[in-house]
């Protein structure tokens, strides 16, 4: 298993790793088989959306904060971070991707990309190759 260490500069925020985990592939002369990238944290999550306008990553923020606001009457989470605890469970904690002749297999303007909802932090993420 690979890790990868992240540090968040924003309360919420996505980053994109596709070119890390593209490391890993290279590194370990990773040729066929799948990835799991697994998010060990309960306030963020991982998630593959287009990778080419850094609009969509605002708009999927802007979306989720309208749905699912920081500050919300009824939250019984003493902590404050509420919000984020059903963001990352709604996004999710991982992503299986398929990786063919030493290349993941992405759409044209897909990436990978690692989603903080309670920043910022020092976060983790988790890739196993499995072939």
């Amino acid at each position: 298993m690979h890790s990868i260490s992240l540090s968040t500069h924003k309360r919420c925020e996505l980053i994109d790793i596709t070119s890390r985990i593209n490391e890993i592939i290279a590194k370990e002369n990773f040729r066929d088989g799948f990835l799991l990238v697994f998010v060990p944290h309960t306030t963020a999550a991982v998630t593959i959306n287009e990778n080419a306008d850094p609009d969509v990553c605002h708009d999927i923020l802007l979306t989720l904060e309208e749905l699912i606001p920081h500050i919300r009457k009824g939250y019984r989470h003493g902590e404050g971070n509420s919000d984020a605890h059903v963001k990352a469970s709604l996004v999710g904690s991982s992503e299986t991707i398929l990786v063919e002749n030493g290349r993941l297999c992405l759409g044209t303007w897909q990436g990978i990309y690692f989603c903080e909802f309670d920043g910022p932090r020092t976060r983790m993420v988790n890739i196993k190759t499995v072939s």
